[in-house]
This record gives structure tokens, C-alpha cells and sequence, in this order.
């Protein structure tokens, strides 16, 4: 089964937008920033533009920005704007009726799926786009510069 990545792509892309705001952001760059093909991006900034998430210019240099103040923007606004399948699912298929567990699972399942899926949601409506920037932003490493390896190892003197 694949796995849908969009919720985690949009949620990405739109940090990249509150990171660096004065920077152009159009798709190409977007798409370096999360190794993908710049077409998929659009389609993801697209659900982003409907659901007034963020705002896009067209053409070929076309730019797009947060359309809302990332405080008041939650997770839950982005993964709804996705539409993605929900996480657990069901199995379809006609009902067997000289089968009573065929005929009553269906219904049984989606109210015992509903807890989790309702938690889920309210907890990506309590994280809000500034907070994932925040903690993106608090968490940058700082890499230190290692001497060269050429100060480390012994001179190789040449015979010729």
C-alpha cells in the first residue's frame, strides 16, 4: 500500500514560506527544499490556494506566500486541506448475509476507527504552523568545523 506524504509535504512547504518570508518562493525553489518534482508541488500548493492557506501568483516565475498569520494557522486547516486518506481504513466489499460478522463489521469498524481518527485531529488542532517553525528553527545545528584530515595523517613521502 503507498503512502500518502502530501499532509507532511504542505506542512513543509508552508514552514519553508514562514522561514524565509522576504525570499522568493516559487515552486522550483519549494521543490529543492523538499527534494520533489516542482509539478508536485504546485498540485500541493493548489489545495493550499483553495483552502486559503496560502496565496500563489501565476506564471512561469509565480510565487507563493502564507495567506494567513501562522499563530491562528493549525495543523489540522493543512491536513484538511489535503484531503488525504484517512490514516486506518476499510476494507469494501459486498456483504455475504449468511455471514452475521460480513454483515455487521463494516458499521463496527468505522465507529471504533472514529476514536482514533478524532484524536488524531484534535491533536494536529492544537499545533500551530508557528510552532512547527519555531521548533524547526530552535532545533538548527550548529556544525562544527573539524581540522582538516590532511593536519591529521602522517606525510607520505614519495620514492620518486
Amino acid at each position: 500500500m503507498a503512502t500518502n506524504v502530501q499532509f507532511s509535504m504542505a506542512v513543509h512547504l508552508m514552514a519553508e514560506l514562514c522561514f524565509q518570508p522576504e525570499r522568493s518562493a516559487t515552486s522550483a525553489r519549494l521543490a529543492k527544499s523538499v527534494n520533489a518534482n516542482a509539478s508536485f508541488v504546485r498540485r500541493i500548493l493548489a489545495k493550499l490556494a483553495k483552502a486559503s492557506l496560502v496565496r500563489t501568483t501565476t506564471g512561469k516565475s509565480g510565487d507563493a506566500w502564507v495567506g494567513r498569520d501562522s499563530e491562528s494557522l493549525s495543523l489540522l486547516e493543512i491536513y484538511r486541506a489535503m484531503d488525504c486518506p484517512k490514516p486506518l481504513s476499510i476494507y469494501r466489499y459486498a456483504q455475504q448475509e449468511s455471514f452475521m460478522v460480513s454483515c455487521r463489521i463494516e458499521e463496527t469498524l468505522e465507529r471504533a476507527l472514529a476514536k482514533p481518527q478524532d484524536a488524531m485531529e484534535s491533536s494536529l488542532a492544537s499545533i500551530s504552523l508557528a510552532q512547527i517553525v519555531k521548533e524547526v528553527t530552535a532545533s538548527r545545528v550548529v556544525i562544527n568545523v573539524i581540522p582538516s584530515a590532511k593536519s591529521a595523517l602522517p606525510e607520505r613521502h614519495s620514492n620518486h
